[in-house]
């Protein structure tokens, strides 16, 4: 292999179509004459062999074990890709089938991941929230013929359904010892010894047989209703998007560090942590499983990442810690509202006085978050609020926010430094395009989507892979969005959700769930409802501490508890809430929404009733979309006649900012 591969290297299957979906089958790759669009095509295999020939004794992954960080490099890696490769086609992995892995991130998880992928078969994520049910179908669904889990307590959703999965041939325990023996059953210990009785031609020749426009992995999408279904990526799909999105961002080959922390099976993370690393040779440090439990934030001071990937309640958790440091929010919060710099990437007006405050307080906060060298801080997989991302504008941190689809491989556009506005989600991939179908007088039209970034197909669902994309391969995203005068993409609502009222009134359902959320600071997501009803109600949920997986539990948030503590009310769980109706709580969101339907239009945007659910939304869950799928964007309004007098504040604030600054500096880091 040439370290870097041409045209004249690269051998792609026969395909006819820009889709399918059959295991079996290849795709023609939406190629361009010029620019990223027509780089050589390339493999998995390829892609990670280019990094461990440039890159092979840097380190790649990282992981504690008894509390000292372990290191592989990429060679090691690679090596350890390679062997479990060969221990899967000695366990019997077929050609275009599945390896379920369900665990919490991990090397292993990545070894198992990239194992099956040069073994032939297809990698599949299975969350680790999901029901041994839930997993029976991706299992089915892919034809599995191995589950690598965790621990014992996924090995017992296993063993509850092995018998109804007529492809399984064997299961994989990552972590800890096995509590029973079992037929077919191994550790990672044992697995990975298996690998030694397979030679290397024989791995090779599989190896030697995968084309890139083949499927190598497969993304199971959590929907609301009906069953997921399994996006088949290719191999040109994950090595052109990685490099694509990583170009954009300017990312530095050997220099870049993440964090893994975010479900493994959801595109987001596994781009970010696993494929965009590879082509750019980062090191991923993996976090504590406890990591959304507050141990993140000890993993980022001792990582100090260059590049973060946060889900928006990853990011408000930060910001309720670092409201409770005592007048820091208010005082930062002010300097923003005083200063046009921060409002629009396109003006570059520093303040007088501003880097005074940037020295003595803006990188003592970003040491304290394990922030100082981040120069990416991402968001993305769901909503977020405009009064989050202004809060880490004001703390020099802006949020970067992407969009995209697990059928796009992750991210369709990208914000990244000077290349931002905030409730924009950034400018298309290089080398992708952006339609906006049907258009109204307005500009808002269906975000569409083409490029080498768009998937094969979903697994043995043809009309619905037809539904997906129209007759010239363009996928449609479902989403309302519009395009500012530079270019930068704003999502205005969701085609597929706008609400139709029985008296033919169309109704966007984001504008009104937005309000209700900023009108009350207890509501964490609201869903309108009333298609083709005579008014609308609304789903409300509050907000709640996530769990080890980033799952909601019953207990409620500091700034949940603030809420009810200054209404009275001593409640700390949302099932206390919900039981008694409690009154205060119920009249503060009624009050709230009678503001929200004092601005409606009409009498029909108006909500009438409104309920509160049992628990949050959460990704896993499937109430959440694709990566800022249901994103919703507010044109951020400058404030120019500020300028002139934003100095005054940072020399008179110049004293309390140096208390302050030293304060947080004492914090010990716990700002998640």
């Amino acid at each position: 292999l040439r370290s870097t591969l041409v045209l004249s290297d690269v051998s792609l299957a026969p395909a006819e179509q820009l889709w399918c979906s059959f295991r079996n089958q290849a795709v023609k790759l939406r190629m361009t004459k010029t620019g990223l669009g027509c780089k050589a095509p390339m493999t998995v295999h390829q892609m990670f062999l280019e990094t461990v020939e440039h890159y092979g004794d840097l380190p790649a992954l990282a992981s504690k074990k008894e509390g000292q960080w372990v290191t592989l490099t990429w060679r090691e890696y690679f090596q350890q890709c390679r062997l479990a490769a060969k221990s899967f086609l000695k366990l019997g992995l077929e050609r275009y089938h599945g390896v379920g892995i369900l665990g919490f991130n991990s090397p292993e998880w990545f070894i198992s991941d990239i194992g099956c992928i040069l073994a032939g078969g297809f990698a599949a994520g299975i969350y680790t929230t999901n029901s041994p049910e839930a997993c029976q179908y991706v299992a089915d669904n892919c034809e599995a013929n191995v589950l690598v889990v965790e621990n014992h307590k996924q090995l017992l959703k296993i063993l509850q359904i092995k018998d109804k999965l007529p492809h399984l041939k064997a299961i994989v325990q990552y972590k800890d010892e096995l509590q029973q023996k079992l037929p077919n059953l191994y550790t990672w210990a044992e697995f990975m010894k298996l690998g030694e009785e397979v030679s290397d031609e024989q791995l090779n020749a599989v190896v030697d047989s995968q084309r890139a426009n083949q499927c190598c992995t497969l993304i199971y999408t959590s929907g609301t209703t009906g069953n997921p279904k399994g996006v088949m990526l290719s191999h040109d799909n994950i090595t052109w998007t990685s490099n694509a999105a990583g170009i954009m961002p300017d990312l530095k080959h050997g220099e870049e560090v993440v964090v893994s922390y975010l479900p493994l099976s959801h595109v987001a993370a596994q781009v970010n942590d696993m494929w965009i690393a590879m082509r750019f040779a980062a090191v991923t440090y993996f976090a504590e499983p406890d990591a959304l439990k507050g141990s993140l934030g000890t993993t980022l001071k001792e990582v100090r990442p260059t590049s973060f990937l946060g889900v928006p309640r990853v990011w408000e958790k930060m910001q309720e810690k670092m409201k409770a440091i005592g007048n820091l929010f208010n005082l930062l919060h002010h300097v923003w509202h005083s200063s046009l710099f921060v409002v629009d990437s396109s003006e570059n007006l520093l303040p007088w006085g501003f880097m005074l405050a940037n020295n003595l307080v803006f990188k003592k906060v970003h040491w304290a978050m394990g922030l100082d060298r981040c120069r990416n801080c991402l968001t993305g997989a769901a909503p977020i609020t405009r009064e989050t991302l202004e809060y880490f504008m004001s703390l020099r941190l802006p949020l970067y926010e992407l969009y995209g689809m697990s059928e796009s491989t992750g991210p369709h556009t990208i914000s990244w430094e000077n290349n931002f506005k905030i409730m924009s989600c950034g400018k298309v991939v290089n080398g992708c395009q952006t339609k906006l179908d049907k258009p109204d007088e307005d500009g808002n039209g269906e975000i569409c989507f083409w490029g080498r970034h768009v998937f094969m197909g979903y697994l043995n669902e043809p009309e619905k892979t037809e539904e997906a994309l129209d007759q010239e391969g363009w996928l449609h995203s479902g989403d309302l969005g519009k395009h500012d005068k530079d270019n930068f993409l704003f999502i205005t609502g969701r085609i597929k959700e706008l609400i139709i009222t029985a008296g033919g009134e169309n109704i966007p359902p984001v504008p009104i769930e937005d309000a209700v959320k900023a009108e009350t600071a207890i509501i964490s997501n609201a869903m309108l409802l009333g298609d083709k009803l005579k008014f609308l109600s609304m789903m409300l949920t509050l907000k709640c501490v996530v769990d080890d997986n980033g799952d909601p539990t019953d207990d409620l948030t500091p700034e949940a508890l603030a809420f009810c503590q200054q209404r009275g009310v001593m409640a700390t769980k949302a099932s206390e809430i919900i039981a008694s109706e409690e009154p205060a709580i119920y009249k503060a969101i009624q009050e709230g929404i009678e503001r929200v339907n004092a601005k409606a239009n009409s009498n029909a945007q108006r909500v009438q009733k409104w309920v509160i659910l049992d628990r949050d939304f959460s990704i896993s869950g499937g109430e959440l979309g694709d990566f800022m799928k249901n994103a919703f964007p507010t044109v951020l309004k400058e404030f120019p006649h500020m300028l002139s007098t934003c100095w005054l504040f940072f020399l008179h604030s110049a004293v309390q900012l140096i208390s302050i600054g030293l304060r947080l500096g004492d914090c010990g880091g716990q700002v998640i």
